[in-house]
């Protein structure tokens, strides 16, 4: 959908400082962002600004230092740590000669080259084409002529109108088909509550380490990579529990600092089985010097897609990487708030598979006395 970057592309990071405390991280992240992607980052150019330039989001004189870094390395993209505004990227692209993307782009580049189940696939191109809508500055419409289109254009039509018009009809297409890929997923989940299976749901900030847990739990080989967004596609597992039976096993998406909104609109499908599931385990890099804003941001998220209202308990991750025993935190009526583990050597692992029978099995004896009713939400018995 969007002109793509090829692989080893040379790049330039551009990232201006508007006194955001967090801004030294938000540049690691861009780098891992841009290294995820397949980029070679061949130089960085910083500024500070107390507003972004309504033009150029910087400055005139920093956008030349960029041109004069971009001509320097022979680069063949800029991309800005910052969400552009069309007329910004239009400007800047002029102004630099060569390709302007923002963050917001970078992740749905990474996102479409993850992609690999169908309803994944759909998901970020609606999420590409919410994104593209507001621009149309590269061209859509020789797409489909290349596939043999004549007469695209209506009566009356600029090129402008027949690139909305037929983004507009995609857009209807794709959702169309996410809508019955939810259906899909509703019937099963309304099997799983008849059979009083618990749903438990792994969430957290990108490259904590939810699928290190998860195959730890599931036994699976589920790709695993330091890296930001290894896993996109949702993946559901049964799980059996000493004591309790089964469960069911969701690894899904990481979220991040200034995820797009268009992404979060179209992975909301996918992201429904997160809103449903009985017990969210959040998954935190507890060694990060950032935790508790990571903490924040995904609570943030989950509100955004109205998933706060399930119990969620703290999986505090990586402690094989700082000062601290694995265990086990409760709060003041007793109830476990909190587990510190190490995915990657198995430290504190005992703990958490016995805290899931418990629940599992308070759980199901809690759907056994309540009547089956296949048009409720699947009950949250010990709450939040």
């Amino acid at each position: 959908m969007f002109d793509r970057h090829q692989g080893g592309d040379r790049v330039v990071l551009a990232s201006i400082d508007t006194g955001d405390p967090d801004y030294a991280e938000s540049l690691s992240e861009l780098r891992l962002l841009a290294t995820s992607a397949g980029l070679d980052i061949t130089g960085v150019v910083e500024g500070r600004r107390d507003r972004p330039d309504p033009a150029l989001f910087a400055g005139s004189g920093k956008v030349e230092e960029i041109g004069s870094v971009v001509r320097a390395t022979d680069a063949e993209l800029v991309i800005f740590n910052h969400a552009l505004s069309p007329a910004q990227e239009r400007n800047l692209e002029r102004a630099l000669q060569c390709r302007v993307i923002d963050r917001t782009t970078l992740i749905l580049d990474i996102f479409a080259r993850r992609a690999k189940s169908a309803e994944g696939i759909l998901q970020v191109e609606l999420a590409q084409l919410a994104h593209l809508s507001t621009r149309l500055v590269r061209g859509w419409t020789h797409l489909e002529r290349q596939k043999g289109g004549i007469g695209l254009r209506g009566p009356g039509e600029t090129q402008l109108e027949t690139d909305r018009r037929l983004i507009g009809n995609r857009v209807k297409l794709l959702k169309e088909r996410l809508v019955r890929a939810q259906r899909q997923r509703t019937i099963q989940r309304r099997a799983r509550s008849r059979r009083h299976v618990m749903s438990i749901s792994l969430v957290g900030y990108t490259n904590a380490g939810k699928s290190t847990l998860f195959n730890l739990l599931a036994h699976e080989q589920t790709y695993v990579a330091n890296q930001l967004f290894a896993t996109l596609d949702t993946t559901t597992r049964q799980v059996w529990l000493p004591g309790a039976g089964q469960v069911v096993l969701s690894d899904t998406v990481g979220f991040i600092t200034g995820l797009p909104h268009t992404l979060v609109e179209s992975f909301r499908a996918t992201l429904e089985e997160t809103r449903q599931a009985d017990l969210l385990l959040h998954v935190v890099d507890n060694a990060s010097p950032s935790r508790d804003r990571h903490i924040a941001e995904v609570n943030r998220v989950l509100h955004e897609i109205g998933a706060d209202h399930v119990r969620q308990i703290l999986i505090y991750n990586k402690m094989d990487l700082c000062a601290g025993d694995p265990g086990v935190e409760h709060d003041e009526y007793g109830r476990i708030t909190a587990i510190r583990l190490s995915a990657r050597t198995g430290a504190g692992l005992p703990a958490l598979r016995e805290t899931l029978a418990e629940l599992a099995n308070e759980f199901m004896q809690n759907a056994r006395i309540g009547p089956a009713d296949d048009n409720a939400t699947t009950s949250h018995p010990a709450g939040r």
